[in-house]
């Protein structure tokens, strides 16, 4: 069911990033950067992501744009190509996991004429979801478990794990895009620039894949008399047949036609 969170059209969205940390002085140390001083990785940074993303591109960014003094870094983003869309993290100063309401509203105008539309539109909580191609997604700054330090930090503004797909940044991971139902879009982790969202329509057509061999090997176990009811294991495997059947409805509908 939509509209637990407030919701987006990912539909809109041509990239996917998060975790710029834009004139962070110590990031490079942290997340091993290959940057040899902050300007670099900061021109570093405005090249990728123009090379990347045209004007006319929409980008959707899961927070911590920039982490150093705001009236210098902040312009800086304003050189970046598209239409930009931000979902706080905890470093940005329009968080409310970590900001108080009166520097939310005095840094917002900030952010804005840097050319930042700050999602969600309403305080609480930094988490929005929708469809893309038809699938529910969920995305925040935070993932539904993992951090850069030994506890999952700011877990009431984390989303709640349903088995929906969810984008984050926040970990820094070098290594990993995708780990179950959860994909880490951080510049990190992809050659520091915003990813196509190609790549998450892809995972996203997998893990329907994989859904749907599970579900038919659990309808086949359960017509073969076991005494599991089916719906109870396909909530134990977080699989919503309902759902899968209706998709398998149309896409027959659509092939008849």
């Amino acid at each position: 069911m939509l509209d637990e969170y407030p919701t987006f059209d990912f539909d809109e969205v041509d990239y996917i990033t998060s975790d710029t940390h834009f004139s962070h002085a110590r990031i490079s140390e942290l997340a091993a950067r290959p940057f040899g001083s902050v300007a670099e990785m900061d021109a570093e940074l405005i090249r990728r992501w123009n090379d990347t993303v045209a004007p006319a591109d929409v980008v959707l960014h899961l927070g911590d744009v920039v982490l150093g003094s705001i009236a210098d870094s902040l312009p800086l983003t304003a050189q970046l190509n598209g239409r930009k869309f931000l979902v706080p993290g905890n470093h940005d100063r329009v968080s409310p996991a970590t900001q108080s309401r009166r520097a939310i509203a005095r840094f917002t105008p900030l952010y804005e004429q840097a050319g930042w539309i700050i999602l969600p539109e309403i305080i609480l909580p930094e988490i929005i979801e929708g469809t893309r191609r038809g699938a529910r997604l969920l995305a925040s700054h935070y993932p539904y478990s993992g951090d850069t330090q030994d506890s999952d930090r700011h877990s009431s503004h984390r989303p709640v794990d349903r088995g929906i797909p969810l984008l984050h940044g926040h970990t820094h991971d070098r290594e990993n895009g995708p780990v179950g139902h959860q994909f880490h879009v951080g510049v990190d982790a992809f050659g520091y620039a915003p990813i196509p969202f190609t790549l998450i329509d892809a995972w996203v057509d997998d893990l329907r894949r994989e859904e749907e061999e599970i579900a038919s090997i659990v309808r086949e176990r359960t017509a073969m008399g076991g005494s599991t009811p089916l719906s109870e294991l396909a909530e134990k495997l977080g699989i919503d047949l309902g759902a899968l059947d209706d998709a398998a409805g149309r896409a027959n509908r659509t092939r008849e036609i």
